[in-house]
């Protein structure tokens, strides 16, 4: 089976007649910061987040993001998934009243919003979000990860050997092991200008983490993005710092709405915010 793996991207690499229809298809769990300023301690998120990649191009994305979006991007499909949610998700009370709890029914409910799509031909990848300003998108270059690679230092995941390579990117000191047994030069996030596809990365002194579980070759087309008209191009370094301003004083500007939050944790401590400047929450600190 890894053989016909390994088989089967090479072909697609090489640009022979299933380029246009054969891909990657890569599992990851990914660790990330639950940034709030309502967490009582530090804490982590994890999701499942996938990398479809191929000779042209790849899209990193959440599959119940994906398949959200799909829906609503038609108003047939709008209707009909606010339908099951709402079936699944709204209690009636005796007297009329009516409750929404998200976590009562199992519906579908989009949480991740970020989408990373690459280029390979233009040489651009385009990040796709949702930050302080609501829907926003912006290209970079794909040459701007530059990596050292150590080649005396490897590990396996998913039966496959992964080579150590480092490299220092906006802001953030990353180790990714690669495995050069899968000649796609791609990865999760926006990993990328390697000698093979990523399977596990990994920050320096904060828990950024992202681990392939799962691995296939699929004919299948790159999932589209649906509505990018409704995302607004920004600046990356303004919307990271914008993001990060709001969500380290989100407690006083709930305060000056005059909304009633929380002032001390469980054992009595006053809660107080981030302080803006000393700490970055965000995967990119360069801003």
């Amino acid at each position: 089976m890894k053989q016909l793996m390994v088989l089967a991207l090479a072909c697609a690499a090489g640009g022979v007649a299933v380029a246009q229809e054969t891909h990657v298809k890569v599992q990851y769990d990914v660790v990330r910061p639950n940034v709030s300023p309502f967490n009582e301690s530090d804490s982590i998120k994890k999701e499942k987040m996938i990398l479809m990649s191929g000779a042209d191009g790849s899209k990193y994305y959440n599959p119940m993001s994906q398949y959200v979006d799909s829906l609503t991007s038609t108003p047939e499909g709008k209707k009909r998934l606010q339908e099951i949610q709402m079936a699944a998700w709204v209690t009636k009370g005796p007297d009329g009243s009516i409750t929404v709890n998200k976590s009562k029914g199992n519906a579908p409910d989009k949480r991740i919003y970020l989408y990373v799509t690459k280029d390979f031909k233009k040489g651009e990848l385009t990040v796709f979000d949702r930050m302080s300003d609501g829907l926003v998108t912006y290209k970079e270059p794909l040459n701007d990860m530059e990596w050292s690679v150590n080649g005396d230092s490897v590990r396996t995941v998913l039966g496959y050997e992964c080579v150590l390579a480092v490299s220092d990117y906006h802001g953030r000191k990353w180790k990714a092991w690669f495995t050069p047994e899968i000649p796609v030069s791609d990865g999760p996030w926006k990993f990328r200008n390697l000698p093979g596809l990523v399977l596990l990365a990994e920050a320096e002194g904060a828990p950024f983490r992202f681990e392939a579980t799962g691995l296939e070759s699929v004919k299948e087309e790159l999932p589209p993005m649906y509505k990018e008209g409704d995302y607004s191009g920004v600046e990356r370094k303004k919307a990271l710092k914008d993001e990060e301003y709001n969500i380290t004083h989100m407690r006083s500007r709930l305060a000056a709405q005059r909304i009633k939050i929380a002032t001390v944790m469980k054992d009595g401590t006053p809660m107080k915010e981030t302080p803006y400047e000393k700490e970055k929450h965000a995967i990119e600190t360069d801003y």
